[in-house]
């Protein structure tokens, strides 16, 4: 499935850029199907290798979607091509975040989600660079709205992070949440 957005440039939106999503791989529930996670891979991984992980946790009630990112050049691997959910530019906390990258992947993981019964929670992990796109589609989720003010359409229940971090966190649609936003706590999805 291919998502088409602007790239940045000096914090404008100029260029128009696609993405072509992998391969998706999905792991049924082995009992009744109460919640679906879609689980990210990290950087240069795939939705396969996960799948095969997933299959063998003792969680009977739950359907795994592993979705592969698109191949794209990796700024911070010197522009190598691999599996990323969005472009790295450096390693700290000043460097550039790719809003239309994330956004595009943040967008796939609502479409991967948007066709499951009205009755499953839903919700989204992952792992390393997985973990980031899953934190900044739960904070899309949480204002509404993607970084290019799009409305988010999906009811997120639940996400998970290993090992990762939340990008966008400097951007004014991530730091002016709602004074009366409370935290949400999902009950347990099984």
């Amino acid at each position: 499935m291919s998502y088409s957005n602007h790239s940045m440039g000096s914090g404008s939106r100029t260029a128009r850029r696609t993405f072509e999503f992998g391969r998706t791989h999905v792991v049924r529930p082995k009992g009744k199907h109460q919640a679906t996670i879609v689980w990210l891979h990290g950087l240069g991984d795939n939705g396969s290798s996960w799948s095969q992980l997933l299959e063998n946790l003792p969680l009977p009630n739950i359907k795994w979607i592993c979705p592969t990112a698109p191949t794209r050049p990796v700024a911070v691997l010197g522009g190598f091509p691999c599996t990323a959910w969005f472009d790295v530019g450096e390693l700290s906390d000043d460097g550039p975040d790719d809003l239309d990258g994330l956004d595009a992947s943040a967008a796939h993981i609502a479409n991967l989600l948007s066709t499951e019964p009205a009755d499953v929670k839903l919700g989204v992990g992952g792992f390393s660079m997985g973990a980031a796109t899953a934190l900044y589609s739960a904070t899309c989720y949480a204002q509404g709205k993607y970084g290019n003010n799009s409305p988010y359409p999906v009811n997120l229940k639940t996400v998970v992070g290993l090992s990762g971090w939340l990008p966008g966190s400097r951007y004014d649609f991530i730091q002016h949440i709602p004074s009366q936003a409370k935290p949400i706590y999902a009950p347990s999805l099984i």
